[in-house]
């Protein structure tokens, strides 16, 4: 247990941004499971609405990528991935 006020400062602070992190992860985790599906089950007539939740779930990933949640070469990776198989459902 910490003795002095910094030490106990930090670990609240340490347990706030842990708090939050998990929050960005898990949306992340959320949306991009949304997206496999949309993309999955995917025909000519709702290209656009999966068009839509694939820049929803980009934005979300650079959003975690800014905040520093995630490495920006996850994030990266995150993203070309969830492209890879949008392309390949759309051949």
């Amino acid at each position: 247990m910490a003795n002095n006020k910094s030490a106990k400062k930090r670990i609240e602070i340490n347990e706030r941004n842990r708090l939050r992190n998990k929050a960005y992860k898990s949306t992340i985790k959320t949306i991009y499971k949304k997206c496999r599906v949309a993309i999955e089950n995917m025909d000519g007539t709702n290209k656009s609405s999966v068009e839509k939740l694939i820049s929803l779930c980009h934005s979300k990933i650079d959003k975690a990528v800014q905040k520093g949640v995630l490495h920006s070469n996850a994030g990266a990776s995150k993203k070309a991935t969830l492209d890879k198989y949008f392309k390949k459902a759309l051949a």
